[in-house]
């Protein structure tokens, strides 16, 4: 199973929220990049990114921090956070990003996701992040009627190459992931599912190993490895030993 550290920019900064709530920020580093490079040492084959305020303010505002990270980086990235147009994929993906996030526009503007996995082959996800079940957007700031599997099938549909879940209950808290929501997803699905959300210690992701075979891929590990709860390498270690032995 893939493990990606995350790493969440806000004003240029590395920080992880609580719940999704932007006055429940704690600030990790100030230099992403160098953040980035910590992961990679640890053993990182692929790098979570968030630019919190472009989620807000529908818009990319951390486009420094990214390139930096795009550019400097030896391992792929993949990129999500006020991504609202195709212009706007392109452009990450030009500038070195391997995946391209979309999150609020997949309940809004459908047809703009339709059109950049049209453009973009393979190289487009879709975070969805839900309180109990609902769809949440603008950086989580609204919930939606919405039910997280019914959007999902329908990105799916629209050529979506996976699907990034998110658990906002669970999110910052280090309480353990909702694994049967996910493997739920999972196994309507016929891409794959990366888990993010709630990760604090090995044990959760153990708990999430069981499921690859519903279509699980990864798991995104935050705020864990940044308190030290969850030591990256040993994380990647289990993942692999327990994928080489099934």
């Amino acid at each position: 199973m893939l493990i990606l550290p995350a790493i969440d920019l806000k004003g240029g900064k590395c920080v992880r929220l609580l719940r999704g709530e932007l006055d429940q920020e704690t600030v990790y580093g100030d230099d992403p990049l160098a953040m980035g490079r910590r992961w990679v040492e640890e053993g990182a084959t692929f790098l979570h990114v968030v630019d919190l305020d472009g989620a807000v303010e529908g818009q990319p505002v951390n486009g420094t921090a990214i390139a930096s990270l795009a550019s400097g980086l030896s391992i792929p990235i993949e990129v999500g956070g006020g991504v609202r147009t195709v212009e706007r994929a392109g452009a990450l993906l030009g500038m070195g990003v391997d995946r391209v996030i979309f999150g609020t526009a997949a309940l809004e503007q459908p047809e703009i996701v339709a059109d950049a996995c049209s453009r973009f082959a393979g190289r487009i996800a879709v975070g969805i992040d839900a309180r109990d079940g609902k769809v949440a957007v603008k950086g989580w700031t609204e919930t939606s009627e919405v039910e997280a599997v019914d959007l999902a099938l329908r990105m799916q549909d629209a050529g979506a190459a996976r699907i990034i879940y998110t658990d906002i209950s669970r999110d910052g808290t280090q309480e353990g992931v909702n694994v049967e929501a996910t493997a739920a997803l999972a196994e309507a699905l016929e891409i794959p599912v990366i888990a993010s959300g709630g990760v604090g210690s090995i044990a959760d992701i153990e708990a999430l190993l069981p499921h690859e075979q519903s279509g699980i891929e990864g798991v995104i590990v935050g705020r864990a490895i940044y308190t030290g709860a969850v030591n990256l390498a040993q994380a990647i270690q289990v993942a692999t030993l327990r994928l080489g032995s099934s």
